[in-house]
């Protein structure tokens, strides 16, 4: 199936938002409160394949109690954005890498892949027709949220859902933590809880991850930190995420370049689209970038040091947001002077550029949609 071959029926709503709402909602749209006219959908079923997409009013699914996703939690999404450009034109990020790890989660999940041509073209439909809904300003953006669940409506459990259903909404966003120049973030070193571990789910974009992160976002908070740092299952020893952003380090080498850090991909990690496009686009900038495994006593250690000079975190919600103090059980420790340093906020910078049209794209990471 291609997406030449998918039919979208089109309903357009009767009661869009009127204009003046909707442009009072974009002055000061907060993240993922307010939603657009419209939504689409599209079904799978085992006998059918992929079928039934529409393009309709945004509203509530009816689902029987008895649906599986609602007992075993087989369910998937994804983050991506659209964003206006200074000609007025919208685009998306790297759509193609939403669909591949879309499709990375669902095998993992014993869901269907969906074509990734027919991801973009779903994400590219509702865009069109709400494209009003597209806010001005750099780290404002069209936050869209394609999802799949398990529809079955059955509670045996010895094999996956049968029927699944597939749906895009969009919410009009700052960054997550804020637009203009981010504040510096705490966080707290979570050694009472474990995110993933090899073999598991932590490489997929699937809801029980993070419904199991809320207990550690609340002890975190409970610190007065603002978000939790995940070690590693086996050693609690090694950092691996800060909640769902990929995380990185910059140390400082006089006389050479600076070099980025952020921990390999071992299947406990998401495999970040920002992550992705930050190692590819640092070396670009005159910074080193590796993979490679940091422990906290080596993070403690190199910020005492002044080898260690940045942290920050990063993903499509945040953007880059700035690590400034780390907190433990065992005392904390401030990364440099706990402010925003110059490397994180050339990356932040560039990074934006590129996504709202104002730097240049010799990566070709730009979608325009039609």
């Amino acid at each position: 199936m291609t997406a030449a071959t998918m039919d979208f029926a089109i309903s357009p709503t009767s009661r869009p938002l009127p204009a003046a709402e909707r442009e009072a909602v974009l002055k000061e749209p907060g993240f993922g409160q307010t939603f657009t006219d419209h939504m689409v959908t599209l079904r799978w079923s085992a006998e059918r394949g992929w079928h039934d997409g529409r393009l309709e009013p945004y509203g509530a699914f009816t689902l029987e109690p008895a649906t599986s996703v609602f007992h075993y939690g087989q369910a998937l999404f994804e983050g991506m954005k659209a964003y206006r450009r200074p000609d007025g034109a919208v685009t998306l990020f790297r759509p193609d890498a939403n669909a591949a790890r879309f499709n990375a989660s669902a095998r993992r999940m014993a869901m269907p892949e969906l074509p990734p041509e027919i991801f973009v073209k779903a994400v590219e439909l509702l865009v069109a027709h709400d494209r009003a809904w597209v806010p001005e300003g750099a780290g404002r953006s069209l936050y869209l949220r394609p999802f799949m669940i398990a529809t079955d409506p059955s509670l045996g459990f010895t094999h996956p859902s049968r029927t699944f259903l597939f749906c895009v909404v969009a919410s009009p966003a700052t960054a997550y933590f804020g637009g203009g120049t981010p504040r510096p973030l705490s966080v707290w070193l979570s050694t009472n809880y474990t995110r993933a571990v090899r073999g598991g789910t932590g490489y997929a974009k699937t809801g029980g991850n993070y419904a199991g992160a809320f207990a550690a976002g609340l002890e975190a908070t409970a610190h007065g930190c603002d978000q939790v740092v995940w070690l590693d299952a086996e050693e609690h020893r090694w950092a691996e995420e800060m909640g769902g952003m990929n995380l990185f380090f910059v140390h400082a080498r006089p006389g050479g370049r600076p070099r980025l850090t952020t921990p390999p991909l071992t299947g406990t990690l998401l495999p970040g689209i920002t992550r992705d496009s930050l190692l590819t686009l640092a070396p670009k900038l005159g910074y080193d970038a590796v993979e490679s495994p940091v422990s906290i006593d080596q993070w403690r250690e190199e910020c005492a040091s002044g080898e260690l000079t940045e942290v920050f975190a990063c993903g499509t919600a945040a953007v880059i947001a700035p690590v400034g103090t780390v907190k433990s059980e065992n005392g904390q420790w401030t990364v440099s002077d706990g402010e925003p340093g110059p490397v994180t906020l050339r990356l932040r910078r560039e990074l934006l550029g590129i996504q709202h049209g104002s730097a240049p794209d010799p990566e070709g990471w730009v979608h325009h949609v039609r």
